[in-house]
């Protein structure tokens, strides 16, 4: 049975845990952060954890 290699774009933006817990940055928090509003742009610093669903989908990759 081949190895699946890893997937380097995915593996570049998702930190793994030792629990399985994926982390992942927020969309919309790269550019133009200046016409957004301040709330927003304070709540994607924070960054949040994939869903098991995703996590289940995504697993072959990361």
């Amino acid at each position: 049975m081949p190895k699946i290699k890893t997937h380097k774009g995915s593996a570049k933006v998702f930190r793994t845990n030792k629990n399985k817990v994926v982390k992942i940055g927020k969309p919309g928090s790269r550019h133009n952060t200046g016409s957004k509003s301040s709330n927003f742009n304070r709540s994607c610093r924070k960054g949040s954890t994939l869903s098991k669903a995703d996590y289940n989908r995504l697993k072959n990759i990361i």
